[in-house]
């Protein structure tokens, strides 16, 4: 009686190799990715936290709560659209009072805030639009709160 030997390998040993050739090609192209810089396109996120609230029909205030970059933060602009209306241009107390699209506060500190304020006659009722953006140190402007109040 002859006993033969049967080759019960799942893999034969040629697609081994040719799979971890594979690997290594993929995990070389990866790393290179990263050491020669393809993935640094991508900006920083900064945080900032801002806060609106609607005051009454003709008021509203956003607030700088601050957050981890606050330091890099130079400008703070608010804007608020109501259907059509847009409330704007800045007084110097930080009011924005009809007719121009953003309101700024420049060098803005934690709890500093910009009062939007519009005298149509419809005022801000039903839902309001508020978009606060920030323009940073490093040239980059982010917008910070997108909201409807």
């Amino acid at each position: 009686m002859a006993f033969t030997k049967k080759n019960e390998e799942a893999v034969s040993p040629v697609i081994g190799v040719i799979l971890m050739v594979a690997i290594t090609v993929i995990l070389a192209a990866v790393i290179a990715a990263f050491v020669f810089g393809m993935a640094g396109n991508i900006s920083k996120t900064k945080v900032v936290a801002v806060t609106a609230q609607k005051i009454d029909s003709t008021h509203i205030t956003v607030m700088n709560q601050g957050g981890q970059d606050q330091s890099a933060l130079v400008a703070l602009n608010a804007t608020a659209t109501n259907g059509a209306a847009v409330a704007g241009t800045c007084t110097s107390s930080g009011t924005v009072i009809d007719a121009a699209p953003i309101c700024g506060n420049s060098n803005p500190t934690v709890g500093s805030t910009i009062t939007l304020e519009t005298t149509t006659a419809n005022g801000y009722t039903g839902r309001t639009q508020v978009v606060v953006t920030g323009d940073f140190n490093d040239g980059t402007t982010q917008v910070l709160l997108d909201t409807n109040i």
